[in-house]
């Protein structure tokens, strides 16, 4: 049972020293709840950090036994004339049971130095096109051209936004747009194969289902 205090017996030098105590303890109990909350945030991002690298590391370690596994069945299947022979043919499908797999692969197209020259002449050009243009910087085939050649967050042009460049040279008919072209063309480069998987499932209706590997999709 909590002891009442009369209020009215108290000297005014006891008032201060009991509000003293009460602020006291308040403030012993904040920082007791403040470190209690510190504690179980810091528990909570230490598991949560933990649980998503190794989450990560199992993601990275099958996605590399994936692509190495498939790589290897490629082989089989165009050593059987199940596939084409070259780069031809870079992806399959194939379904088991319950469970299908779709394997596409795709050629990783960038561009050389020389794209970096294109595109600063095919700014000059635009700058000099729109100044006799009667509708100006709001010009629909200006405006598109510039919007090709805004780079992506890792700084690299896209290489179908400039092909879309490429369909703008009989409506521009100039010839240093078209060698402006001709230099885009030249300097596109295939880096690499890109391959991607996808998965499906049958459900219990017999229905094909895809299955997303993405974290937020599950």
């Amino acid at each position: 049972m909590i002891e009442k205090i009369d209020l009215s017996k108290l000297t005014a030098q006891e008032k201060q020293e009991l509000l003293q105590k009460l602020s006291e303890e308040k403030k012993d109990g904040d920082r007791k709840r403040r470190d209690a909350y510190e504690s179980l945030r810091m528990d909570y991002m230490y598991r949560l950090k933990d649980r998503l690298t190794r989450y990560l590391e199992d993601g990275r370690m099958f996605k590399a036994w994936l692509r190495g596994e498939t790589e290897s069945w490629m082989s089989v299947m165009r050593e059987y004339g199940k596939l084409k022979n070259g780069d031809e043919q870079l992806g399959f499908s194939l379904s088991d049971g319950d469970f299908k797999v779709h394997v596409k692969g795709a050629k990783v197209k960038k561009f050389d130095e020389r794209a970096d020259v294109a595109e600063k002449r095919l700014v000059s050009f635009l700058t000099a096109w729109v100044a006799d243009s009667e509708k100006g910087v709001s010009d629909p085939m200006y405006k598109l051209a510039m919007l090709m050649i805004q780079r992506n967050d890792a700084g690299e042009l896209d290489y179908k936004s400039i092909s879309r460049l490429y369909e703008l040279e009989s409506d521009f008919n100039d010839p240093e747009y078209s060698e402006i072209m001709q230099l885009f063309k030249e300097s596109n480069i295939v880096e690499g194969t890109a391959i991607n998987f996808y998965f499906e499932e049958k459900t219990k209706y017999n229905v094909w289902s895809k299955i997303e590997p993405s974290f937020n999709r599950m």
